[in-house]
């Protein structure tokens, strides 16, 4: 029997936080047309495989769990694109907690639209600590929260991105756009993100359909070590350290003279703002820093360290 849809869950040394997951994952109410789950284990080497060994799945469910050894999110969805057999393949992340209609709601877009890619709406969850007082809202998208209203439509603005832990793609669509970059995405504990907005920009560049469904709606759980600043700052200076390295290609190693303005005037915000509202206010404009002495230090290197 021909498959509608894939749910791809992948995960790396994430056992704590899988088992909450797989738990929640199994409230969700199924679709109207036939699909299944696939696991991509990402070369764990935590308690991962016994906690999906001993986990009971729902019986009417079709599971299969496979194993990726080549490190890195970005292989492991590239691995979930050939091993599927859903026409649509919807993608989550291993810390997440669906709302029960989650996939019914991709359903209904799916069904009206044809899009060749959705994404939907994520909220944050404080699950074992509280939030810090200086995460202001406008930093709450760096621990995945998207929200692009509550109106259903297409989208065409490359500043209006899906995001990784709640997005899905026609299956045929990868034959047009290729996979995601292996260069893009967390490698075990590197701090390294951005393939999900690449393969955005590139899906509206080729004139893909991408539809929003703010119905289709997962929670992000927060784990306390990312509430700290050290952690935001890491974050944008290996996006600007993979930045940098790509941007250079085969240019000169040595870094473009309008960067150096660029990071003058950014260090120069951050001490005005910090003389005036004091350290909770500023770490937004530190994050600015930390980008640009990433993207130098990729431009100099060309290669992404740690």
């Amino acid at each position: 029997m021909k498959l509608a849809y894939t749910v791809a869950l992948c995960t790396h040394n994430h056992a704590d936080r899988l088992a909450r997951t797989l738990a929640d994952l199994s409230r969700i109410r199924s679709p109207k047309r036939a699909w299944e789950l696939v696991i991509i284990d990402n070369a764990s080497t935590d308690a991962t495989s016994a906690v999906l060994e001993r986990h009971s799945w729902p019986e009417e469910w079709q599971v299969r769990v496979l194993r990726e050894e080549k490190l890195g999110l970005s292989n492991a969805r590239n691995r979930a694109i050939r091993e599927a057999q859903g026409e649509y393949i919807l993608f989550m992340d291993d810390d997440e907690t669906p709302e029960p209609d989650w996939l019914q709601a991709y359903e209904r877009i799916i069904v009206d639209e044809s899009p060749d890619a959705v994404g939907g709406r994520i909220e944050v969850l404080f699950e074992d600590s509280d939030r810090p007082i200086w995460m202001e809202d406008e930093l709450l998208g760096f621990v995945g929260r998207l929200d692009h209203g509550p109106t259903a439509r297409r989208l065409t603005d490359p500043k209006t991105p899906i995001f990784g832990g709640n997005f899905g793609f026609r299956a045929g669509v990868f034959d047009t756009i290729g996979g995601f970059d292996p260069i893009l995405g967390r490698k075990g504990g590197s701090n390294v993100g951005g393939e999900d907005t690449e393969i955005y920009k590139r899906m509206l560049n080729l004139g893909c359909r991408v539809w929003w469904v703010p119905e289709a709606v997962i929670h992000h759980r927060i784990q306390a070590w990312k509430l700290s600043r050290k952690y935001f700052l890491d974050l944008h200076y290996r996006q600007g350290q993979t930045e940098g390295m790509i941007k250079r290609g085969d240019n000169s190693r040595i870094p473009p003279k309008y960067l150096y303005p660029q990071l003058w005037r950014a260090v120069w915000r951050v001490v005005r703002m910090r003389a005036a509202r004091g350290s909770d206010y500023s770490l937004r404009l530190e994050m600015n820093v930390a980008y640009f002495l990433g993207y130098i230090n990729g431009w100099f290197s060309g290669t992404q360290t740690g």
